[in-house]
């Protein structure tokens, strides 16, 4: 399954390459000699980023530790970092306020969204060994004293620098830390027992989807503006649509899931079912959204923000609701970037509102 966050602060977004560099190729064309080359390359990549679809094999211990903090998960992370700049309205161009941002971004990033990928992978070795038995800990490239240091070492790394963030942003109160500590507490209990949220569909979803929104968003705004109470509340609603997003990636992991009894939405409710409640969770939210912004008079925003959940209206029909297990990655590689663009045009109104 997937895995949450922290002023990141993520979860387990691998995701695995449908289609072959195989396909549509000629075989008795020149570029047949050159494909096991070009297969071999394409499954190191996905195996360096922590895709699903890699090969094991990895022996330098650095790209096997780089593997577990799956840098494919990064991204949505330090976008929120982005979004939550703007928002606060208080971001200039200045080369502080630019390392102050890198180094927010590389807290939600490689700290602890790094973390969290780790700790999870801990955790779920067991179902890895069913659905992903290339990654590191199944496949025995690492073993578990190495990665609980690593934990350890990202963690204690991660708290450092989300203080160090706050004295340099000179806060009297140390909210970057909060968070930080917040969002680790959320990725601890995500994976780990007794709790292990990821058991259960919605609550694990949704604290994935507040990690990959919420979180990050707080901390970039808080770092150049002031966190209020709207902005808060505001990305926790944002966040559902989130929630949508991570159950896409609960559709590879349904026969693991099944066997190990997690609740994923799937499993729950079956394939079909879980896909509509998966489309209309992110459409129907950033739909409200989009009202909210109406609300407070920033029109061309809202527009804006309209015209990019329509073309992921179109991607989930031509691809996820038609088959979500086999076209889940196509579907996010068509349609998220809509996404997570509208979630910048948000941060935009809500800065140039003044909110």
């Amino acid at each position: 399954m997937a895995e949450p966050i922290s002023p990141q602060f993520s979860a387990d977004s691998s995701e695995q390459i449908q289609d072959s560099p195989l396909d549509g190729v000629d075989p008795n064309s020149p570029l047949e000699a050159a494909t096991p080359a070009a297969v071999n390359r394409s499954g190191k990549a996905r195996q360096l980023l922590g895709m699903k679809g890699a090969e094991a094999g990895e022996t330098s211990i650095w790209k096997i530790r780089l593997q577990l903090m799956k840098p494919i998960t990064w991204i949505p992370l330090i976008w929120g970092v982005v979004c939550g700049a703007a928002s606060s309205g208080g971001y200039t161009w200045t080369l502080e306020n630019v390392l102050l941002a890198a180094a927010c971004m590389l807290l939600s990033g490689p700290l602890l969204t790094g973390y969290t990928q780790t700790l999870n992978d801990f955790y779920d070795r067991d179902i890895d060994a069913i659905n992903e038995p290339y990654r590191p800990i199944p496949s025995g490239a690492i073993s578990v004293p190495q990665v609980v240091v690593q934990i350890l070492v990202l963690l204690g790394a991660g708290l450092g620098v989300a203080y160090l963030l706050d004295v340099w942003a000179g806060h009297e109160f140390p909210t970057i830390a909060v968070l930080a500590l917040g969002g680790c507490f959320i990725s601890y209990i995500y994976s780990a027992p007794p709790l292990k949220l990821k058991k259960n569909g919605w609550l694990g979803n949704y604290a994935l989807g507040a990690s990959y929104i919420a979180l990050p968003w707080w901390a970039g705004h808080a770092l150049f503006g002031d966190l209020n109470p709207t902005i808060v509340v505001l990305t926790l609603f944002y966040s559902l649509s989130g929630l949508g997003i991570a159950v896409v990636n609960d559709f590879k992991s349904v026969e693991g899931d099944r066997q190990l009894g997690l609740k994923s939405l799937p499993v729950m409710f079956g394939i079909g079912t879980a896909a509509w409640i998966c489309v209309l969770m992110i459409d129907v939210f950033q739909s409200g959204v989009a009202a909210y912004l109406i609300s407070i008079h920033q029109n061309l925003y809202a527009v804006i923000l309209i015209l990019l959940i329509i073309p992921q209206i179109t991607f989930q029909d031509m691809y996820f609701l038609r088959n979500p297990v086999e076209n889940d990655v196509k579907y996010q590689a068509s349609a998220q970037p809509f996404l997570v663009f509208g979630m910048l045009v948000t941060a935009l109104a809500l800065g140039h509102a003044g909110v």
